[in-house]
């Protein structure tokens, strides 16, 4: 397919929170051997790539974005072809237990191929990162070191080529330069009072942990009591999972299941996430003020990113997000498919019935269908108890992509076991085809030990496979091809993409051009869903122009909260006052 093969490899270092400093770079040409090695000084001399780029090339990388970041830092052309070997080793293992990773060593491993040793490895990373001046010995060595990371990449290909299905591959290829743009544009935050959170934290944690534990009585000092947090459930009247041991269920995931039902525990819930992943050392800030972190593209099974929960402002608890702000004349958007799980659903099933339930409320639409709420009742008009009635359909609806069993719904939904029993039997009444769709899926994947999503993520089926986790994998792989095309298309199209947040993306731009940015960010994402669905999946969007600051609603009380503690803490320390509480000031579109 091309005329010239690149294996390329960048070393550079940088500070935490800043775009890369490269170090130097070594090419080479897989067909006719020509190789490149470039220092420093004379990277930053060159306006151009040292090599064809264009269309009858293609350049081979393990992990392109450190690469991509590396092009975009030097101010060069990108590549017109790229493949990741990162990517294509995942394609090609993921499900599977690897007994080394999936870093290059890793690759090289499962695959028997000669690499050098993971501690010298290391030695030589430290050399490159912690160090601003070399000896030239040291240069040498560092640049023998990159010249062996792209022998290993030449081996690597040569191994992995024949196997490669290589229009997706340049696909995932893309996607990597998406993911470096996004990685340089970072997300703006208000740094100064980052600062001033993390000189005070410790005393603010311990005064939060007082303050929210008065509703609860679950603290032991700064100690969660399992069977005080027991004890506080019974009295309430909460209904909680438990383990197989008997013991309650305590991991994040449940709780914040939990919260969804009742949302009373939030700011315990918010305090757990707070004191067990919240670093705000972990948030890395630049010079220009804006949180850079790896966004880990590739790492979960389902195809999605995966960057550290302590390093994305977006994976801690939900009130840090209120560190997120522009600066003057800029406004930030969020924009995130509605229900992008049931959208998926209907259109691979190719089910009219949910597709066009999800095209209004799915939730109060399949109430309707089954004659729990009457069909002419609109949604701001639900008296309680329909209110009630359809939220107990909106944990179906849900769970059904989950395989949530009847006993699962019946907590969840907190109803009967009787009932949640018959919503089930109404839900795969009236979505016959989405459930004959569903577990012929699961079926044909245990029989073929594989599954793909419509571009080509795939995994391996073992014998201890979860069929629930199976019956999910579809709505997830595939929504993180969406986000994926969509990534491609607003990157390329020059709109300022800040990170994709799960199912969503953080997009900035100036005041005068905000508006034209999200009617274009909207229509690519409802491209990108057209594209893996074959019907129309909304968008919602909220706008915060600076001054103002984002918050999610749901972090907004214990924003305000931490704000208080932090004005009091500064008072008795020096004095300073803390911002005023923040209303949630946002724009639907």
């Amino acid at each position: 397919m091309f005329r010239e093969i690149w294996a390329v490899d960048f070393e550079f270092n940088g500070a935490p929170g800043e775009c890369p400093r490269p170090t130097c770079m070594v090419g080479r040409e897989l067909i006719g051997g020509r190789e490149i090695r470039l220092w420093r000084d004379e990277l930053l001399a060159l306006r151009r790539v040292p090599f064809d780029t264009g269309p009858g090339s293609v350049l081979v990388a393990y992990y392109a974005s450190a690469e991509i970041s590396c092009f975009l830092e030097l101010g060069w052309p990108l590549p017109a072809n790229i493949i990741d070997l990162f990517a294509e080793h995942r394609v090609e293992t993921n499900g599977r237990k690897l007994p080394c990773g999936n870093n290059l060593l890793g690759a090289l491993t499962v695959r028997n191929l000669a690499h050098i040793d993971a501690g010298e490895k290391e030695d030589m990373r430290r050399l490159v990162l912690d160090n601003q001046q070399w000896s030239e010995a040291q240069k040498r060595s560092i640049m023998d070191y990159c010249a062996s990371d792209v022998t290993a990449l030449v081996a690597l290909w040569r191994v992995m080529e024949p196997t490669i299905d290589m229009p997706r591959a340049l696909l995932r290829g893309r996607y990597m330069v998406a993911i470096a743009r996004m990685e340089r544009t970072g997300i703006p935050i208000d740094a100064p009072l980052h600062r001033r959170l993390t000189q005070h934290w410790e005393a603010i944690k311990e005064r939060l942990i007082a303050e929210v534990d008065r509703d609860f009585q679950v603290f032991d000092g700064t100690t969660f009591k399992r069977d005080w947090f027991a004890h506080y459930l019974i009295s309430n009247g909460i209904p909680w999972p438990h383990l197989p041991s008997g013991a309650l269920a305590l991991d994040e995931a449940t709780f914040e299941e939990e919260t969804r039902n009742h949302p009373r525990l939030r700011p315990l819930y918010e305090l757990r996430v707070s004191l067990a992943r919240l670093r705000l050392t972990g948030i890395q800030i630049g010079g220009d003020g804006r949180a850079r972190c790896l966004l880990s593209a590739f790492r979960s099974v389902t195809g999605r990113n995966q960057p550290s929960a302590s390093a994305f402002v977006f994976g801690p608890a939900r009130w840090i997000r209120g560190l997120v702000r522009e600066e003057q004349g800029r406004a930030l958007a969020y924009i995130d498919w509605s229900a992008q799980e049931i959208a998926i659903a209907a259109g691979l099933s190719g089910d009219e019935r949910l597709a066009e339930d999800y095209q209004g409320d799915p939730h109060l639409n399949f109430a309707k269908a089954v004659g729990l709420i009457p069909p002419d009742v609109r949604k701001d008009a639900l008296s309680a108890d329909q209110a009630t009635v359809r939220n107990r359909c909106k944990q179906a609806v849900l769970g059904i992509n989950y395989g949530m069993t009847e006993h699962g719904l019946a907590i969840k939904a907190q109803t009967s076991l009787l009932e949640a029993r018959e919503l089930l039997r109404l839900h795969k009444r009236t979505y016959e085809r989405f459930w004959k769709w569903n577990e012929g899926t699961v079926t044909t994947a245990l029989f073929r030990g594989e599954m793909r999503t419509v571009f080509g993520w795939r995994i391996s089926i073992g014998r201890d496979a979860n069929f629930r986790s199976l019956q999910n994998w579809p709505m997830q792989a595939n929504g993180a091809e969406m986000m994926r095309i969509a990534a491609i298309a607003a990157t390329e199209a020059g709109i300022e993409v800040c990170a994709p947040v799960h199912d969503a993306f953080l997009i900035s731009a100036p005041f005068s051009r905000i508006d034209e940015d999200v009617a274009k960010m909207r229509e690519i994402m409802a491209k990108a869903g057209q594209l893996v669905t074959g019907i129309d999946v909304r968008t919602d969007v909220k706008i915060v122009r600076s001054p103002d600051r984002y918050m999610d609603e749901r972090g907004a009380p214990m924003w305000n909260q931490v704000m208080g503690l932090l004005e009091r803490v500064e008072r008795s320390a020096h004095d300073t006052p803390a911002p005023p509480p923040v209303a949630l000031a946002s724009t639907p579109a």
